[in-house]
């Protein structure tokens, strides 16, 4: 009997946002902006990183990397939302949603190992500054890049074998816009517990571990800024700080709100309003952070519109 309620399933329905097909047009345009922006605000950030001499520094260049990873993140998820809002389909195959849950782990952990390379890279700017050119050579920076790639990538790879593995039940339906990770593993009729146990230690190696790593990195920079006698020297060595502290608290921020709305509220709406959240609107926001905020950006930004202007 256990056996005929389990079978190999060719795709999943996607509930998204909302059942009322009222607000499907205001998401369409509402997540279609909001893709556009992400996208050619982050591209634009690439460019104005690799065409300035004077961003030509490890810390840029971790933005840059951050900036595509942050493209590449959103567009696991918002296309194929804006397809079937557009389509007025909730489908997708179940290689589809295997495929793009891989590719959300891969780059979900990229963002936090490259946030966390970011902060050590400002612990060696602050604490060691006679040493940070000698510490942050471009082969090291080239090399914490390529690993954080590298652990991801596999990470995911043996989560999916993983996957392939459990049995699902027929008419599944994932009360989400994209294929989550734990709503998927909700809908498995045969045994999890393998499945779990591994979520647990991905979940500490791709996330906590990184955020320990930053908050050690900024323990030592506020010890370091308490020592410093000057105010003007707190605040300039602060200052180069701001950026990335903000990203950090928007990053994780929305991802404890995304675990809290899934703890207190049963709605599917509410939860997954809180991802919308987390997955859409940090990576359209982290350009602006760091554009606004950061008179480096802003003045490179400055001269690469010059120099596009001053063509005929």
């Amino acid at each position: 009997m256990e056996a005929e309620n389990q079978t190999t399933v060719s795709g999943f329905l996607l509930l998204g946002l909302s059942e009322d097909s009222e607000l499907q047009h205001l998401f369409f345009g509402l997540f279609l902006s909001m893709y556009l922006v992400s996208v050619f605000g982050n591209l634009l950030i690439i460019l104005v990183v690799n065409s300035d001499p004077h961003l030509h520094t490890p810390m840029y260049f971790f933005l840059s990397n951050l900036s595509f990873v942050d493209i590449c993140f959103i567009t696991t998820t918002v296309p194929k939302m804006l397809v079937n809002i557009q389509t007025e389909s909730k489908d997708i195959s179940y290689i589809g949603c295997l495929t793009q849950l891989y590719f959300f782990m891969i780059f979900l952990g990229l963002d936090n190992f490259l946030l966390t390379i970011m902060s050590y890279d400002r612990f060696v700017a602050i604490c060691h500054p006679l040493h940070y050119t000698i510490i942050m050579k471009p082969q090291l920076c080239v090399f914490l890049v390529l690993m954080s790639w590298v652990i991801n990538f596999w990470v995911s790879l043996l989560y999916m074998l993983l996957m392939i593995r459990l049995n699902f039940c027929r008419g599944t339906e994932i009360p989400h816009f994209f294929c989550e990770l734990a709503q998927i593993i909700k809908l498995a009729c045969s045994n999890t517990f393998i499945s779990n146990i591994f979520l647990y230690v991905t979940t500490a190696l791709l996330g906590v571990f990184p955020f320990t790593g930053i908050l050690f990195s900024y323990s030592q920079i506020v010890s370091s800024l308490m020592k410093m006698s000057s105010a003007g020297s707190k605040y300039k060595a602060f200052s180069t700080c701001v950026s990335h502290l903000s990203v950090v608290f928007l990053f994780y921020g929305t991802g404890l709100g995304v675990y809290l709305s899934s703890v207190v509220t049963h709605s599917f709406q509410a939860s997954s309003i809180a991802s919308a959240m987390y997955t859409v609107v940090t990576p359209m926001l982290n350009h602006f952070i760091y554009s606004l905020r950061n008179k480096d950006v802003k003045g490179a930004l400055g001269r690469l519109l010059c120099r596009a202007g001053s063509f005929p």
